[in-house]
């Protein structure tokens, strides 16, 4: 038992003089810059989190009809991509250098990288242009969550932004999951405000000035009900005779809305003209057709 133990130790000796000698040395040189490249990566990675988060907080401005919830989603957003490529690209730095401390060749690692990146660029291109868009929308602010948007292929209100896709939900209650590199154009129905656009048809028997004169009036009143007055940045008034229609003379009527809103407000303007209309007298035609007989002398011939 004693000539067991002696041996023991003697091998344990032995092998601790023997690598003693060459990891004693190691971790006083590479491994004193291995700790101090793992400090100085843990370090850049908090001081580029807060310096982006900063940044971006004094960078995106708020629009004057957005709301605080809706710009602090789109900062959170903008915050998480960039702090997590910075994080991405700091460790792999990182990593490179601290595998060069330990003997490795990176010379190799790169070329495969190189040629694994390739070919995930070939197969992956879709996913790559969609996140590349994606970030584009953010970043230019085009459309938020809330927003009521047309973007060709489907329009409806955003429900949710990621980088790869846009959820809409239209007005039948669908929801539409559109890829951000299949958009092409986008039309952003409730940025910042939203116009109330009507034409309405009246006789053209009817008195232009006194009808002009009632709608002016219609608008006024609706900017100033204490239910709708929030929502009104500027009154729905007479902007034009816009057409001599076949069985009508058809007025524009132009107002402004806060986003979301223009329809709830145009459905109440139809409505009140309706009423207002039947009161005072006003005709809203109806199609046409006038149809003349030939004199009783011509069809006897």
């Amino acid at each position: 038992m004693n000539l067991t133990t002696i041996n023991w130790q003697e091998i344990t000796t032995k092998y601790i003089n023997e690598y003693g000698e060459h990891i004693i040395p190691w971790l006083l040189t590479s491994g004193i810059k291995i700790i101090f490249i793992i400090a100085i990566a843990f370090f850049l990675n908090k001081v580029l989190r807060r310096f982006i988060e900063k940044a971006v907080r004094i960078a995106v401005r708020p629009d004057k009809y957005s709301s605080k919830e809706a710009e602090e989603k789109r900062e959170n957003t903008l915050i998480q991509i960039f702090t997590t490529t910075s994080k991405i690209c700091i460790l792999c730095i990182a990593s490179l250098i601290v595998l060069e401390e330990f003997g490795i060749e990176i010379g190799p690692i790169l070329a495969a990288a190189g040629i694994v990146g390739l070919a995930f660029g070939f197969g992956g291109q879709y996913l790559i242009r969609d996140i590349i868009s994606g970030l584009f929308i953010i970043l230019e602010n085009q459309y938020r969550v809330g927003d009521v948007v047309d973007l060709d292929l489907a329009s409806g209100k955003v429900e949710q932004i990621s980088l790869r896709k846009t959820t809409l939900r239209d007005i039948d209650g669908t929801v539409h999951h559109i890829p951000h590199g299949e958009i092409k154009k986008v039309s952003n129905l409730s940025n910042e405000f939203s116009r109330i656009n009507i034409n309405i048809g009246v006789g053209y028997s009817s008195d232009v000035e006194r009808v002009i004169t009632i709608i002016n009036q219609i608008g006024n009143d609706l900017a100033a009900d204490p239910q709708w007055k929030d929502y009104i940045i500027q009154a729905p008034q007479f902007l034009r005779i816009d057409e001599f229609a076949d069985s009508s003379i058809v007025l524009k009527i132009l107002g402004e809305s806060l986003p979301d809103k223009k329809w709830d407000i145009t459905g109440e303007l139809r409505k009140r003209i309706k009423i207002t209309f039947d009161k005072e007298g006003v005709e809203i035609p109806f199609p046409q057709l006038v149809i003349h007989k030939a004199p009783e002398a011509v069809q006897s011939k």
